[in-house]
Formats: C-alpha cells, sequence, structure tokens
C-alpha cells in the first residue's frame, strides 16, 4: 500500500470551487484501478494550500495506470483550472504506527 500525497496550492478565492471540483471528481478515482481511498485536508496556517491524499495498491497503479487514464483527464480538467501552481507529488508508505 502507497499513498500519494499531492501539494496543492490553489488560486486565492478558488477555494470552495476547488472542493467542490475535488468532491465531483472522486468518483474518477474510486473505479481507478488500485485506489483504495482519497481525502483532502486544508492546511490550518496556509488556507489556500490543499493536501491530496490517495491510497493506492502500487506506485504503479497512480503513475502508469491512472495517469495515462481517461479519469486523470476527467480529474485534472476538474481540478486544474484552480492551480496557483504544478502540484507537488510524492508516495509514501508506513514504516511503523506507534498507537
Amino acid at each position: 500500500m502507497v499513498y500519494e500525497i499531492a501539494t496543492l496550492d490553489i488560486k486565492e478565492g478558488a477555494e470552495a470551487a476547488f472542493e467542490a471540483a475535488v468532491k465531483e471528481a472522486a468518483p474518477y478515482f474510486q473505479k481507478s484501478r488500485g485506489c483504495r481511498g482519497l481525502s483532502l485536508e486544508r492546511c490550518v496556517e496556509t488556507p489556500s494550500r490543499y493536501y491530496l491524499v490517495v491510497t493506492w495498491d502500487s506506485v504503479e497503479d497512480h503513475m502508469v495506470h491512472f495517469r495515462n487514464s481517461p479519469e486523470f483527464q476527467e480529474w485534472r480538467r476538474l481540478a486544474g483550472p484552480h492551480f496557483a501552481n504544478p502540484p507537488s507529488v510524492e508516495h509514501t508508505s508506513v514504516t511503523a504506527t506507534f498507537f
């Protein structure tokens, strides 16, 4: 299991529209190969910054299958107009859980 963590800086004043776009795009993630979960987190200190956290079975499911799919194109069509700059994306995996 891997987590895609995308840091998304949103145009000032477009936060509500962006959140609505992510909600509309959620089914595209849900039906994608290897996608197990999607959440959107908003930065407290920088309210126009969001973290999209997507749970995938593998990096390949994200970077190959999703990125080359019509679902990805729909995600970018919906959310892309709200981006202040290109997203930064990293993949992580849990190495330990303490409580």
